[in-house]
């Protein structure tokens, strides 16, 4: 069994929003509401879900630029809750992110030298000018760029060339977990294979460990090894790929998954329409969060929350349709 690298108990993240006439009444959004799971040494852990479930805001919050609300996160057997900033300022050279837009998350008045550079420096691993020059040609080079790029700013290069400065960056502190934000989403289907290739030869040459966030769900059976499949704030399915793909059990991935186009006309598949669409954040839905639009709903379902059950080792569901299969 791999080492496990990553490990959220409980995570929840709530942002306070002002009501009322006198904007006195304090409600909160529940953004991330209890999210448990491990991600293992090596591996590519994938989360899918739809827009506003909660998505990004757990990768921030695994990489510290949000703070949590309660809960604990683990890396690298290092609790985050219990650590001091000096202790924080070295996990974070455990864990990077690369980031959704890769037009927004590099600063425009900095060369792509300073960049890759930043990083390097702020945490002493490289020690005056050339050896510094020499390790930013190397991240540039190891991403598919070269040499005569650095000197440039980041309006002279296009998305993907962007996104390949951004996974460089992260790259510069030697990191063992990648969180990846949709890093492709912003980027057209051309360059998406692209940056997915150079992700998973990365992986493999420096042994890196991913968690990459995305809602196409084609994307994520392409570079993932398990896939979490999210709905308001909390994980209602986790399995391996295959067996997420081949057996979905919980009514919301089998939805998702019948939106997938098939490229073969002669092959029909029976799409799961959702009614309604999803509730807020500020008020879920009492029980089941994802009762108010299940096709398959009960009377327990608005009642009671879910708890956790296990098709198979690897395989679990938050459903009362199901019982637990070992």
């Amino acid at each position: 069994m791999a080492k496990i690298l990553l490990h959220t108990e409980n995570l929840k993240k709530y942002y306070p929003v002002r009501r009322g006439l006198l904007g006195n009444k304090t409600e909160y959004v529940k953004s991330v509401d209890g999210v448990s799971f491990d991600v293992y040494e090596g591996e590519v852990f994938g989360i899918v879900g739809e827009s506003g479930c909660g998505k990004s805001t757990l990768g921030k919050l695994i990489c510290n630029l949000v703070s949590k609300t309660d809960g604990q996160i683990v890396i690298n057997d290092k609790n985050l809750s219990n650590i001091s900033k000096q202790e924080m300022r070295d996990v974070r050279k455990d864990v990077q992110m690369v980031f959704q837009d890769p037009y927004a998350s590099l600063n425009p008045r900095m060369s792509v030298r300073e960049t890759i550079a930043e990083p390097l420096i702020i945490h002493h691993l490289a020690h005056g000018k050339e050896d510094i020059d020499r390790k930013v040609i190397d991240l540039l080079r190891l991403v598919g760029l070269d040499s005569y790029h650095a000197p440039r700013y980041p309006h002279e290069f296009s998305g993907g060339q962007r996104q390949r400065i951004g996974i460089a960056r992260a790259l510069a502190v030697e990191p063992k977990l990648i969180i990846a934000d949709e890093p492709v989403s912003a980027l057209d289907v051309s360059i998406q294979s692209q940056v997915l290739n150079l992700l998973t030869d990365l992986k493999k040459r420096l042994n890196l460990t991913y968690v990459f966030i995305a809602h196409d769900l084609s994307v994520v059976e392409h570079i993932s090894d398990r896939i979490g499949v999210m709905y308001l704030g909390n994980f209602v399915e986790v399995a391996d790929k295959y067996e997420l793909y081949e057996n979905p059990l919980h009514p919301y991935t089998q939805a998702l998954l019948s939106a997938i186009p098939i490229p073969d006309p002669t092959v029909k598949r029976d799409r799961i329409i959702l009614k309604g669409s999803i509730p807020s954040a500020l008020n879920p839905p009492s029980g089941c969060k994802f009762h108010t639009r299940c096709p398959k709903v009960m009377d327990i379902c608005s009642i009671e929350e879910p708890i956790k059950k296990f098709a198979s080792e690897s395989h679990y569901v938050y459903c009362h349709l199901y019982d637990d299969a070992k």
